[in-house]
């Protein structure tokens, strides 16, 4: 940080990643900057002493801001994902019909005359250089590439990537080259992801010599790829002070840059949706584990894991309950196919199960709690919230080993939290087992069912309901296995942990 009449600016202009399941076109950002000069800074030293009076009741700022301020040596705009704003330069150039050739100078052209007809003009010195304008092609270009990756890396973003037919003649034992040759390596060590940037520049040139290429001054770099990766340079403010920004030349102005995120924030009904939570727990640090079982007559994609665990996240306090929220995804695609077709036999739907665990400082863990869930039999979206208990040892020396060297009763098989899928007998005692309820965990399950009968056209109507209800078992009537052509295809089920 460097300080100069009351300034206190921020040196860190490295670049900021963000990820965002959120699609990037509602991406804003607010940017504003503010010439620095002797009067500017003068005002600005004062003004900070003003404010300090003024909380103390001494003396009022409005008529002395509103002296200071000059519409030349401040703007501020925002500017979306891949949203336009031209330069004084390109308002110049695009004017004249002749010079516009491409498809893309063209539609400038006609942008520009149509705002000059009806002056709503937003802008004047800040604008923007889109991924489809010469600037940004220049600009990857002109950097030093000093090695072969560098090179091919900085075209990957121009390079769409072309669907090429699976050759099926390439024997399945040498899907691994052992000795690659050179030549391979470099076609090899690539990550093609496609990725767009955009520019938003500044002329900060003098007042009424506006349009000078040279007085074009790069405020902010945005990149984005498909996988939802925000890149930002430099950073948001965040409440540190403003970037530095020095013009070259004989007048060496300095201006002041301020990058805010202007992106509308979520609404609370999404916010839901996506954080669900994990609550009523008596330590912090919790994670889940869990894992799907499928019952007979089920199978699912080979190499599919049907089991996972959560990251460690710590709780916040939510009213009078200590939540935590993990927002974790989770998917499988399974298969159903029976070939008994006895009308008293019933398919059994997948069961998840989990355990709630909890993660100290030292690293000792303790079992919060074991839950189950059955997967709902009915396509759409589900939130179900699922009340958890774990095994509980009587006797004070129990909780004193809980509580300084962590550790706790746990089950064998935690399939024992309901009746076991694998339980063959009639009666399944549990005398004596002493349990106590702790908290609950809360899903989000988006289920997507697909049958032959579902595609046809003559029986879609008349057995659709039929289908439904006896897969959730509230029906005997009619054959499901001949409904469902002797298959379900049970897919793209997703769960979101919290």
């Amino acid at each position: 940080m460097a300080t100069a009449m009351g300034d206190v600016w921020c040196t860190d202009t490295g670049e900021a990643v963000y990820r965002s399941r959120d699609a990037v076109k509602n991406f804003k950002i607010r940017v504003r900057i503010q010439r620095v000069t002797s009067t500017a800074a003068l005002s600005h030293h004062l003004q900070q002493q003003v404010l300090s009076q003024q909380e103390r009741g001494i003396i009022e700022l409005d008529t002395f801001v509103s002296q200071t301020r000059s519409t030349g040596d401040e703007e501020e705009l925002v500017v979306g994902w891949q949203e336009k704003f031209f330069s004084q330069y390109e308002v110049d150039l695009y004017q004249t019909e002749s010079l516009c050739q491409t498809p893309l100078e063209k539609q400038y052209h006609a942008e520009i005359v149509a705002m000059e007809k009806s002056r709503k003009r937003k802008n004047q010195r800040i604008f923007s250089y889109t991924d489809f304008d010469r600037f940004t092609n220049w600009e990857e270009v002109t950097q030093n590439s000093t090695t072969f990756l560098a090179d091919r890396m900085a075209n990957v973003r121009h390079r769409r990537q072309e669907r090429r037919p699976i050759d099926t003649n390439i024997p399945k034992t040498r899907l691994i080259v052992w000795e690659p040759s050179t030549e391979f390596m470099k076609n090899s060590h690539i990550v093609n992801t496609s990725m767009q940037t955009m520019h938003i520049m500044a002329d900060l040139g003098p007042a009424g010599k506006l349009g000078l290429k040279e007085n074009e001054y790069v405020l902010c770099t945005i990149r984005a790829d498909s996988n939802g990766v925000i890149t930002v340079k430099p950073d948001f403010n965040n409440n540190r002070g403003p970037y530095r920004l020095e013009t070259e030349g004989e007048k060496r102005e300095v201006w002041r840059l301020y990058l805010e995120n202007a992106s509308a924030p979520i609404h609370s009904e999404e916010k839901q949706r996506e954080q669900l939570s994990a609550q009523g727990y008596e330590y912090d640090n919790l994670y889940v584990n869990f894992f799907l079982e499928l019952p007979n007559s089920w199978s699912s994609v080979p190499f599919q894991s049907l089991s996972g665990v959560t990251q460690t996240c710590r709780t916040r306090t939510l009213g009078k309950d200590n939540v935590a929220f993990f927002s974790y995804p989770f998917s499988f695609e399974s298969f159903f196919r029976k070939e008994d077709e006895s009308e008293d036999s019933l398919p059994k739907w997948p069961v998840l199960y989990f355990k709630v665990l909890s993660l100290d400082f030292w690293q000792r863990y303790r079992t919060e709690g074991y839950g189950y869930l059955v997967v709902p039999s009915s396509p759409g979206y589900h939130r179900v919230t699922c009340h958890t208990w774990r095994p509980l040892q009587t006797g004070t020396v129990a909780e004193l080993r809980r509580f300084f060297i962590g550790g706790a009763p746990e089950l064998e098989d935690i399939s024992d939290v309901r009746i076991p899928g694998t339980f063959k007998g009639d009666h399944l005692s549990r005398f004596g087992f002493h349990t106590q309820t702790t908290g609950s965990v809360t899903f989000n399950l988006n289920c997507i069912q697909h049958a032959r009968a579902f595609v046809d056209a003559n029986t879609l109507k008349k057995k659709r309901q039929t289908v439904l209800d006896q897969l959730g078992g509230h029906s005997q009537q009619g054959s499901v296995y001949n409904v469902l052509g002797k298959k379900l295809h049970f897919s793209n089920f997703k769960v979101l942990i919290s």
